[in-house]
């Protein structure tokens, strides 16, 4: 098996999905979808909406995935920094197989979860072999630092991948953005996921790809298609 394109930094017995976007009422997630529910065990999923804080998103998310495979979803309510500091937040999300951090703005999940025992509750989960799935705005705020709504400063990340930064929606004939922010210095790494890709990282350095999935070593680095797990 290859190099995994990323490092992580924390441990990993399950499975993270970072998928770039796209809707999925049209089915354009269905492929990615599959990917990480082929990995996640028995149980249902839970879905986190801090990102967007919409009440449907959640509700459309769990018709959508009851259609595709059966699978129960559970919204679990946090949509603000005080939301994550509930220890019943951080049951639930300990309860089902897999956590799905829906799409929305980086800067609103990240605000909402750093120092919280709901972020220490999904860190459990993927050193304990569950999945965690961060889609678009969510899969940005698994890097080490992220795109900021002010052009030019970053925001930092939840720092689950080493020294990386990721772009969602990414069009690789348009990689300014992100090498700008490689420039920043404190990540070197740059993955760029195109809409409908996907980017699954495992246990054991396992990893696979759904769609084509970018890479940029280094803000002057060549851009390059990774090869998949």
């Amino acid at each position: 098996m290859s190099t995994p394109p990323v490092e992580l930094a924390i441990p990993l017995t399950g499975w993270l999905a970072l998928l770039g976007g796209g809707e999925f009422t049209f089915g354009e997630t269905e492929e990615a979808d599959l990917a990480w529910l082929a990995r996640t065990p028995a149980g249902p999923v839970g879905f986190v909406p801090a990102a967007s804080g919409s009440e449907e998103y959640p509700r459309h998310f769990a018709t959508y995935l009851g259609d595709l495979c059966g699978r129960h979803v559970e919204t679990i309510p946090i949509y603000r920094p005080r939301d994550a500091r509930r220890e019943r937040n951080a049951e639930r999300l300990a309860a089902v197989a897999a956590v799905y951090l829906g799409g929305g703005l980086t800067e609103q999940l990240v605000d909402s979860l750093a120092g919280s025992p709901a972020l220490a509750a999904l860190e459990r989960k993927l050193a304990s072999g569950g999945v965690v799935i961060a889609i678009a705005a969510a899969a940005q705020a698994c890097g080490a630092l992220f795109r900021g709504l002010r052009p030019g400063v970053p925001g930092r990340g939840l720092g689950w991948l080493a020294g990386a930064a990721v772009e969602a929606n990414f069009d690789p004939d348009h990689d300014r953005r992100l090498r700008q922010l490689l420039g920043a210095g404190e990540a070197r790494v740059g993955l760029g996921i195109p809409e409908s890709g996907a980017l699954l990282l495992g246990p054991a350095g396992e990893w696979a790809t759904v769609g084509p999935v970018f890479r940029i070593v280094g803000a002057e680095g060549e851009l390059e298609e990774i090869e998949n797990g």
